[in-house]
């Protein structure tokens, strides 16, 4: 059975960071590709990076985020520097079964999502 639960997210000021934590359930972690999404009030779910043996980011958030896991800890992270105040959404982390990954659709499993807000 797989469980994916959030945590990290909070209020910061414009230009700050925040790192987001998955702790995930289940066996096999190591083969999972993993992703983060968000969603913001009043617009879809969208894609923000997912990690594998490779990374792929949203162009939005090139260069500011950095996805990482530790298979030992069975966690994925989000670091989010450089934060915006349109980076502020509900981000959630997802186990993918198929490609391509940055499609929701491909995700199967799903966190509850933490709150990223961010000031100006």
């Amino acid at each position: 059975q797989v469980q994916l639960v959030e945590s990290g997210g909070g209020l910061v000021q414009a230009g700050g960071s925040l790192r987001l934590s998955c702790a995930a359930s289940g066996r096999s972690f190591d083969t999972w590709t993993m992703a983060w999404f968000r969603q913001a009030p009043g617009k879809e779910r969208e894609f923000v990076a997912a990690i594998s043996s490779f990374t792929v980011y949203a162009d939005s958030v090139r260069g500011r985020f950095t996805i990482s896991r530790d298979d030992a800890k069975t966690t994925v992270y989000l670091q989010m520097n450089s934060l915006k105040p349109e980076d502020a959404a509900v981000y959630y982390c997802a186990k993918a079964f198929r490609s391509p990954y940055t499609i929701d659709s491909n995700y199967d499993h799903w966190g509850q999502g933490t709150q990223v807000t961010v000031s100006s």
